[in-house]
């Protein structure tokens, strides 16, 4: 009987890791139009299409960010493993837990045991926009839709379901002013931020980007929102950064910090 190579084996675990977090290998069907806290979501059938995008909302995926983004991901956190860039991986804004699921299930196939993976979140939704702190979020009232409000024991539950739930995964429950700027962590090899608001994307980089080792990723999930994207323009014209801002799909970012 022929023998499988680890490298296909690892090939093989990461690729159907993916399909799974994104609802293709069961077809999962969508949300198309999330329900706010009077309004009751309309399910539509599995559209592989949409998936792949990233353009709608799962009913049972622990991910809506569809297979650009994943694959920007993985190549990130496989690239700070092969140049060796220090320090650990984190989403800052996690929904049902995907993207972390996935982080950590790369650290698993490449055997790495050194890193941790942390999950932040408020596991209670997004704030309501402080406008005037942050006049940037006026109108921008995403605490509405209740779809975003998933709990700790949810992601915890999530994790456990991919076997991936052990001491390599650290849990940050809170408004991100309040955990990042105590998080225990010293250094940072790949940053995802998720969170949508100006409020949440600048507590991210104000908080974390310092961290970030020369030759480590940031990654922005939803810079076609304007709030988010002005927050990064804003950081980055703030901090003199001048890395090129590389697009991934449709919303999602990401740049290289220089080594």
């Amino acid at each position: 009987m022929p023998s499988v190579s680890s490298d296909r084996c690892r090939e093989l675990y990461v690729t159907l890791l993916k399909r799974s977090l994104m609802g293709l290998t069961y077809e999962d069907p969508s949300n198309r139009s999330p329900a706010t806290v009077q309004d009751k979501a309309e399910r539509e059938p599995h559209n592989p299409s949409l998936r792949l995008e990233g353009r709608d909302w799962p009913v049972v995926a622990p991910t809506m960010i569809g297979a650009a983004r994943m694959d920007n991901l993985q190549r990130c956190v496989e690239s700070v493993l092969e140049d060796g860039i220090a320090g650990d991986l984190i989403e800052t804004g996690v929904w049902r837990g995907g993207a972390v699921i996935f982080m950590r299930g790369l650290l698993s196939a490449y055997d790495v045991t050194d890193r941790r993976v942390w999950v932040a979140d408020s596991f209670r939704g997004l704030p309501p926009p402080d406008a005037e702190k942050y006049p940037q979020d006026r109108g921008l009232h995403l605490e509405q839709y209740q779809e975003l409000a998933v709990s700790l024991e949810e992601v915890r539950r999530n994790f456990e379901r991919y076997g991936l739930l052990d001491d390599q995964v650290r849990f940050l429950e809170g408004w991100f002013r309040d955990t990042l700027p105590r998080a225990p962590i010293e250094k940072l090899a790949v940053m995802r931020l998720d969170g949508d608001l100006y409020e949440s994307t600048m507590d991210g980089l104000t908080n974390l980007y310092d961290r970030l080792s020369p030759g480590g990723y940031v990654i922005v999930d939803d810079y076609s929102i304007p709030a988010c994207r002005l927050a990064v323009e804003d950081f980055r014209r703030a901090r003199g950064l001048t890395e090129e801002i590389v697009q991934i799909d449709w919303t999602g970012v990401f740049w290289r910090r220089g080594r």
